[in-house]
């Protein structure tokens, strides 16, 4: 049944308001059924919340929030938090892209949630569980004993992380960086690279410590010498890593391969060679990451994994949604690990 004939079907009487009474009456069922269904209660069956929910988007009806807080202590909001970024454009928008989508036909709504590097990590954490304003939290750039999973976690309050912790006891949905710096220097030794500088996450971060021993394990047993840059991050702009890297680049013009954590560090680094006049993709190789398709249209010879943000999104909004629902059930924990195959074409 497409749109137009569900609306036709379903149509409200004159003066009559789109209310919970009235899907009732659409529907035959009670009113305690339809909210039940509404709130995607387990123990509605699918094709009744699917009747309702098309019932409820035909008349227009939405639920009054401060109505649902009242009935069920819940506020049908889950917040994503989040730090502004320089790469915007590449990773968190598509994070935020596959979260509203996957939340599409729940009954949950996304809120962001901004802080700052500058600022306490707890402060956004403390207001959305104090004035209990979300049901859940999304949050990612984790640590390895990060603060705020433990203060969720003492406060029993549902959340999930993009990016893994020391604690493994929580949902969280990651992609194998570990595997991802090993397998970049595996693949630039394969060829021929043998002096490769890597342009790690900032320190602190759990996937920094992962992209850090995953190359350094990969570069020890395949005898090639390695060296983790310390003067600049994966979050610095394009400008900043360009300037970085090709001071570093004149300090030793033997480097050959270059691993980035990030679009625009790929993107720095890709022009400092230019500037050094060197060859990108013939005497030095860069490796990058990305989450949309723009690295190779910027350069065509920078070796590209793709990691799939949109995956991530989607998995945390149900996990965060399943943490809800159900606390007591085991975590829900996914992990991209990259191969050969996430290599774009």
């Amino acid at each position: 049944m497409d749109q137009d004939q569900t609306a036709t079907q379903y149509e409200l009487l004159p003066g009559e308001k789109p209310t919970l009474k009235t899907i009732s009456r659409l529907s035959g069922m009670a009113v305690p059924t339809v909210s039940r269904a509404l709130n995607d209660a387990p123990d509605i069956n699918v094709e009744t919340k699917k009747t309702i929910r098309e019932i409820a988007d035909a008349i227009g009806y939405v639920p009054n929030r401060a109505g649902v807080r009242l009935r069920t202590g819940r506020t049908n909001v889950i917040s994503l938090i989040l730090a502004p970024e320089n790469d915007m454009m590449n990773h968190t928008a598509q994070l935020i892209n596959s979260i509203t989508r996957e939340l599409r036909g729940t009954n949950y709504h996304l809120n962001i949630t901004p802080y700052f590097y500058d600022d306490d990590p707890l402060k956004p954490i403390r207001y959305v569980v104090e004035n209990h304003s979300a049901d859940a939290i999304i949050m990612n750039q984790t640590t390895p004993d990060d603060p705020r999973v433990r203060y969720l976690i003492d406060h029993n309050f549902p959340f999930a992380t993009h990016g893994q912790t020391s604690l493994k006891t929580h949902p969280y949905f990651d992609f194998d960086n570990h595997a991802y710096a090993a397998f970049g220097v595996e693949y630039l030794v394969k060829r021929g690279r043998k002096h490769l500088v890597v342009v790690a996450p900032p320190r602190g971060q759990f996937y920094a410590e992962d992209t850090i021993s995953g190359a350094t394990e990969a570069a020890e047993k395949l005898g090639a010498s390695l060296r983790i840059i310390r003067r600049i991050n994966s979050d610095n702009s394009a400008e900043v890593a360009c300037a970085a890297l090709k001071d570093i680049l004149t300090e030793d013009p033997t480097i050959d391969g270059i691993i980035c954590s990030s679009p625009l560090a790929a993107m720095g680094a890709a022009v400092a060679i230019e500037k050094k006049r060197r060859v990108l993709g013939g005497d030095i190789d860069v490796f990058g990451k990305e989450a949309i398709n723009f690295l190779r249209i910027f350069r065509r010879d920078i070796i590209v994994m793709k990691e799939d943000v949109a995956r991530a999104g989607s998995f945390l909004a149900r996990a965060a949604i399943e943490a809800i629902r159900d606390p007591l059930a085991p975590p829900m924990q996914g992990l991209q690990v990259p191969t050969e195959d996430d290599l774009a074409p």
